[in-house]
């Protein structure tokens, strides 16, 4: 018996990384997972490794592709007890570089698709329900080239905080969990060739002195997910090998 038999749930961003090893887990443990993304073969492969899950390619900054997803999920006919909103997206451009094309492109996925994927959840969301939203440690930090991607995460950081007032009458418990430098391909999307080089760097100045994995962020999440969390309420987890504890 796993401890989320019966139990239907929702991550976005699961193709890869820790959207991926997120939704293997929950899925190993009991839960139906359909899983959403912009690249459909990815997608399509990524829920075949799983077994348990469903595979709804779409983009979370389009309202009419979350609609799909969720009714989907409706036609299963067991409302929904997880939801991990961990879509997004990074650009490292300097402020003067900065254009709104691009400034627009990490708020449409990271803050309105982050927005969308939990308000378009909540006709669906069972009593009880976890939602975890994927936030970061640059939503606290000021790193250079990173002030769209850091200015969205600390949206989310604020969500978080509200959508739990709002929604712990029901016991739904909104939490968010904050990466540091974990070893995905959202560093190669970022950096390309020298994405191992950016990534060892930025490790080597936590004290864990090593990168996290896709893996370790899972079971942060999966936590979050169950009912062993059940008095975490509007919580940041930091999944960052103490880089913004020192």
């Amino acid at each position: 018996m796993g401890q989320f038999d019966g139990k239907t749930a929702v991550v976005t961003g699961g193709s890869a990384g820790i959207g991926l090893e997120t939704a293997r887990r929950l899925a190993a443990e009991g839960a139906h997972v359909f899983i959403t993304g912009r690249r459909e073969t990815e997608l399509d492969k990524a829920a075949a490794e799983i077994g348990n899950a469903t595979a709804v390619p779409g983009d979370v900054s389009v309202a009419a592709d979350v609609d799909r997803l969720y009714a989907l999920v409706h036609e299963r006919g067991q409302g929904l007890d997880i939801v991990f909103a961990n879509a997004g997206i990074n650009a490292i451009v300097p402020l003067e570089e900065l254009t709104e094309e691009v400034h627009d492109s990490v708020f449409d996925i990271n803050v309105k698709g982050t927005f969308f994927t939990v308000q378009k959840a909540l006709p669906l969301l069972n009593d009880g329900a976890s939602v975890i939203l994927t936030g970061s440690t640059a939503g606290d930090g000021g790193s250079a080239g990173m002030s769209a991607y850091g200015a969205s995460k600390a949206a989310v950081r604020a969500y978080a905080r509200a959508w739990s007032s709002e929604l712990g009458g029901r016991g739904i418990r909104v939490n968010v969990v904050s990466p540091g430098p974990v070893d995905t391909p959202f560093w190669v999307t970022a950096f390309g060739d020298r994405a191992p080089e950016m990534i060892e760097g930025v490790a080597s100045g936590t004290p864990a002195q090593r990168p996290g994995s896709p893996e370790e962020v899972a079971a942060v999440v999966t936590f979050l997910a169950s009912s062993q969390s059940s008095f975490v309420y509007g919580a940041n987890l930091y999944v960052d090998g103490g880089l913004g504890q020192i």
